[in-house]
């Protein structure tokens, strides 16, 4: 899959999230070594501790469909250029990165931006 594919498949997925309280609307949609992608969107609470990320979304739905290894991934919210990952997210995305790490995409200015995982978590939590 083209990484510009993944990206608007983020871009639609993040019209669907859930964010009364913060507006900040994200969207996720990762590719497996195989080819599957699987989306994700935040969903806010009212207990702010409840809410869920979009990328971590996006790998539950991988998961509970038997992935366990994600090669690439697109974030993107119509509120902020750039948008990454928070810690939470990378360490997830860490846990179930593929032989060659995975890619995470954003945009800038209506270009695509790739960073390795390692990149912005080095040294990952790994048991």
């Amino acid at each position: 899959m083209d990484y510009q594919d993944l990206m608007n498949k983020a871009k639609e997925v993040s019209g669907k999230a859930y964010a009364p309280y913060s507006k900040f609307s994200v969207g996720a949609c990762l590719l497996t070594p195989d080819g599957k992608f699987y989306h994700g969107c935040n969903f806010e609470n009212s207990s702010f501790g409840l809410t869920i990320c979009a990328e971590r979304n996006a790998v539950g739905s991988a998961v509970a469909d038997g992935e366990q290894k994600i090669s690439a991934i697109a974030i993107y919210s119509p509120n902020q250029d750039n948008c990454l990952p928070c810690g939470a997210c990378r360490q997830v995305l860490y846990e179930f990165r593929g032989e060659n790490g995975v890619d995470v995409i954003t945009e800038i200015n209506g270009q695509l931006k790739i960073y390795k995982l390692d990149e912005l978590l080095p040294g990952g939590f790994d048991l």
